[in-house]
Order: C-alpha cells, then structure tokens, then sequence
C-alpha cells in the first residue's frame, strides 16, 4: 500500500477549525492515521516548570490531524488532489496527480 502523505509534502485542510489553512507534513502516524503540519492545529499548553534552570509558561504546540481531514497539493498543477499509484517501467511504485497524471 503506498502511502497517500508523506513527511515534507504541502497540504490543505480540509474541515474543522483550521480549514483552508495550508503548511508542510512535519510527520505522519500511520499505525494512528494521523499527521502533524506546521502551524495548523494549533493548541495552547500550560507548562510547567521541571527543573531549576527550566523556564514554565504557556507552549503553543501542533496537535496531530487525521489524515481524511488533508488532502496533498500537487507541485505542478498547485492544487489539491486525490493520489494515484501508479508503476514504473523499472517496477518502481510511485504516487501521481489525478488531475494532470504527474509525479509526485
């Protein structure tokens, strides 16, 4: 199976509080269908100081989202698009645009 996101790809929300909202795969969490793109989903930690050298206070952090809530944006047509697997010649798996048919 390949994989529809993949880490360092561009993405865009698709529903909930950030929708529209595009950024960068930071990671991805297959075994929990989940991926983290910088700054969307984000949340506001209280934390608190550790140690003594340590500073507490208030973290924004991303919170990971579902994979069925992002949809990849291609790089050449620059929109957002379903993925196609498709094979090589050489037997090499690739993923390709719906849309224009081009290589991720």
């Amino acid at each position: 199976m390949l994989a529809r996101v993949k880490k360092n790809d561009t993405v865009v929300v698709l529903s909930g509080k950030d929708k529209g909202k595009k950024g960068t795969v930071i990671a991805v969490y297959p075994k929990d269908d989940t991926a983290v793109i910088k700054d969307v989903g984000l949340v506001i930690r209280h934390v608190k100081q550790k140690k003594a050298g340590q500073k507490g206070g208030i973290v924004k952090e991303e919170r990971p989202l579902p994979l069925a809530k992002v949809m990849p944006i291609c790089g050449a047509c620059k929109k957002p698009c379903r993925i196609q697997a498709k094979e090589l010649e050489s037997g090499q798996k690739v993923r390709s645009c719906c849309r224009c048919k081009e290589v991720f």
